[in-house]
């Protein structure tokens, strides 16, 4: 394991002279082909079997470490994500149609923090697509679906976005995520309000209890709130009576930051995340569990990078832990490491 450990450094360090978007990608493709080498997938790309699993929103975890939405946007690339540890994978954010999302570039590189600034805009190929690539899903992990709203939609007709998606991407995830606290689609973050979550989070609620089973739905919300608000959007959760928070997304501060402050001006906006998000996650984390009984769900994301900050997430109150900066960073052994471990 230390071998591929200092290989996916080199690795990195190869990809990290690439722009961000399209390394991207390109490693994506690399680990499918990889994935499929009997040799480093009986070694890297292995899974983690269900020696302890968790029942959690009446679904079994193989494991407590998820990926969080964003890295696969489009479900391209369950088959080897599937392999690599994850207990559960997150799709998405999708959107009823499918968008370019915001102009080139848009994902940057904080190397010094281990940080990555995005602002990509919701950019997919829309639900339809992800439908098609979900119906040929691989087995034994959970797979949750991200959905948001089109850039064009305005927030008065936001909920029929999630609607659309939620009705399209019920037969093929495991539980859902209403995304309304990206930083990257003009206005989104205003749906935070508490009126506008409890009319958005009740419509779902309706289609979702019509259904023969009902699936999990969670609200994935900001760092970037006063107590006050956190307050407000805990009340949303207890009077809609859905599932779980995912605490939490991007965050629009910039400080403290290694990264000097000509290059964070030259990048410009866009949703900071990695470490420098941590203790500003952790305190929503913190205040959220205080305010929601046990019964409701907590997935803690932000600034997870070890086994130690996973459990550190565990210990704040959250049922669950997400990746996504961490997994670039580190690669595989640490997701694998949680796994086993948490």
């Amino acid at each position: 394991m230390i071998i591929f450990e200092l290989m996916y450094k080199l690795v990195l360090k190869l990809l990290f002279l690439i722009p961000a978007e399209r390394a991207h990608y390109l490693a994506a493709n690399l680990s499918s082909i990889i994935s499929k080498l009997p040799f480093v997938r009986s070694l890297l790309f292995k899974g983690i079997p269900s020696k302890d699993p968790i029942n959690i929103l009446g679904l079994t975890f193989p494991n407590r470490i998820g990926l969080a939405a964003g890295f696969d946007k489009d479900g391209t690339m369950l088959h080897w994500l599937s392999k690599v540890g994850f207990g559960f994978v997150e799709v998405g954010t999708v959107t009823p149609k499918a968008q370019v999302g915001n102009p080139k570039p848009r994902l940057f590189r904080l190397k010094e923090d281990q940080a990555i600034i995005n602002r990509m805009g919701f950019n997919n190929k829309g639900v339809d697509a992800l439908v098609e690539q979900l119906k040929n899903k691989p087995k034994g992990i959970i797979i949750g679906g991200n959905i948001g709203k089109n850039k064009d939609t305005p927030n008065e007709k936001a909920i029929e976005d999630y609607k659309i998606c939620f009705t399209k991407l019920f037969d093929y995830v495991d539980y859902f995520v209403v995304n309304v606290s990206s930083p990257n689609t003009k206005g989104l973050r205003d749906l935070q309000h508490k009126e506008s979550l409890v009319g958005i989070l009740s419509t779902l609620q309706a289609i979702n209890h019509s259904k023969k089973s009902p699936k999990p739905i969670l609200l994935k919300i900001a760092p970037d709130l006063t107590e006050e608000q956190i307050k407000e959007i805990a009340q949303a959760v207890l009077e809609t009576n859905i599932h779980g928070v995912i605490a939490t997304n991007t965050t629009t501060a910039r400080s403290p930051l290694k990264t000097s402050q000509n290059k964070i001006n030259e990048i410009g906006s866009g949703g900071l995340s990695g470490k420098p998000v941590k203790k500003q996650s952790d305190a929503v984390l913190k205040i959220l569990r205080s305010l929601l009984p046990n019964e409701i769900i907590i997935i803690g994301v932000g600034g997870i990078d070890s086994l130690a900050g996973a459990q550190n997430k565990i210990d704040l109150g959250a049922n669950l832990v997400q990746v996504y900066t961490g997994f670039i960073y580190k690669g595989p052994a640490m997701v694998q490491q949680i796994a086993r471990s948490l």
